[in-house]
């Protein structure tokens, strides 16, 4: 029986003054902390209505009311990205997709495509507009694609693609997405996918900052 792939959801814990904390200003930390929360929980509910996949959560912080069912969690361990990346690969095991929180406008269409462009031989890697990635798909758990490849910054996509090839393997472009770093780009994903909570709860609190400004 073959095993189902995983999608590995990288999340932190939305708490005030420790999640989204570059959306303020303009937001307050308690609005920033419910944007994190409502991206997340639409990154959980496109993960959900993925079928033929297992989910779990890498989770940093304590788990809250916005977990639905049906997600293994296991807690993030190591000091940098990097390194919570490489022990939860390892530990969920592959064929597998890891993706972060701040993408809710999602598909599942968009999750099946990496999975099933991964091989033996060939990872999928999805780039974010500011030079990271937002999502990346291997064939086997080799926590090893992460050493060395420097996270936050505007090289890390290219960085990460010239890991994965030293570790012998290829890598396939998948579809790029802009995340959710600053206020426009809250704006601007809210308004590329206006059916998420993201969407609503954006769209909200843009509207009490336009009555304070």
């Amino acid at each position: 029986m073959s095993r189902l792939p995983a999608v590995l959801v990288m999340a932190k814990a939305p708490l005030a003054g420790k999640s989204k904390t570059r959306l303020c200003p303009p937001c307050r930390p308690e609005q920033a902390a419910a944007v994190a929360e409502a991206a997340l929980c639409d990154t959980l509910d496109v993960v959900r209505a993925t079928p033929g996949v297992r989910r779990v959560v890498a989770l940093d912080g304590p788990v809250g009311s916005w977990l639905p069912s049906g997600f293994e969690v296991v807690a993030q361990e190591g000091d940098g990205l990097d390194e919570r990346l490489a022990r939860a690969v390892e530990r969920v095991g592959g064929p597998l997709m890891v993706i972060g929180m701040d993408t809710p406008q999602v598909t599942p269409a968009a999750i099946a495509e990496i999975l099933a462009g991964t091989t033996p031989t060939r990872a999928v890697l999805a780039p974010a507009t500011d030079g990271g990635w937002w999502a990346l798909g291997l064939h086997r758990a080799d926590g090893a694609v992460f050493d060395g490849v420097p996270m936050s910054r505007d090289d890390t996509c290219a960085r990460q693609a010239e890991q994965l090839r030293r570790r012998g393997l290829a890598v396939r472009r998948g579809a790029e997405l802009l995340d959710i770093d600053r206020w426009p780009d809250a704006l601007a994903v809210a308004a590329e996918a206006p059916h998420t909570r993201t969407a609503g709860l954006v769209a909200q609190i843009d509207s009490s900052l336009a009555v304070a400004r």
